[in-house]
């Protein structure tokens, strides 16, 4: 994992503000409601009701690297197609 990916990660699951290079964690302090954002597109956000990935409509290396480095989540790709956590996965916004 890129120390950039795990200094974010830890800065995302904490709730703390980050920015390094194109990788930006927003925490909003009226609410429990923090967001990931990669090359200015949300690959994950999280409130009361969980945390959520998409791919940010970028199925890129750096996408899957940031995204693999969220507990429970396991991204891989086979002849085009990404996998998470073992199903197929277009992408779109999903509950981990």
């Amino acid at each position: 994992m890129r120390k950039i990916t795990r200094d974010s990660i830890i800065a995302f699951i904490n709730g703390n503000n980050f920015k390094r290079g194109n990788t930006q964690v927003k925490t909003y302090a009226h609410s429990n409601y923090r967001e990931f954002i990669l090359h200015g597109n949300v690959i994950a956000d999280m409130n009361e009701n969980g945390l959520f990935i998409s791919d940010g409509g970028w199925q890129t290396v750096t996408t899957k690297e940031r995204l693999n480095g969220f507990p429970n989540v396991h991204i891989y790709q086979k002849d085009f197609q990404w996998f998470l956590n073992g199903e197929k996965w277009d992408g779109s916004r999903i509950k981990v």
